[in-house]
């Protein structure tokens, strides 16, 4: 039997590219860190959130679509 420490059980992470959404997302926000199994993600952006979701393909680097804006709960 082989003992996991806590290094080997949390998974790695990838550069996820996300695409669409507002103009105003910089550049460099566009490029995260992701983990291989992710299928969402969620920007702060301007007073709420961009929501992005993965688009399915065999890619060595995940990409995920802009789907919905919601507001920050005040």
């Amino acid at each position: 039997m082989t003992d996991i420490g806590y290094e080997n059980a949390v998974e790695s992470t990838v550069a996820g590219t996300l695409e669409g959404g507002p103009d105003s997302i910089p550049g460099a926000a566009r490029v995260c860190a992701v983990t291989a199994s992710q299928d969402k993600v969620k920007v702060a952006h301007l007073g709420g959130y961009e929501h992005f979701e993965r688009i399915p393909g065999p890619r060595t680097e995940p990409v995920f679509r802009w789907t919905m804006r919601t507001k920050a709960a005040e």
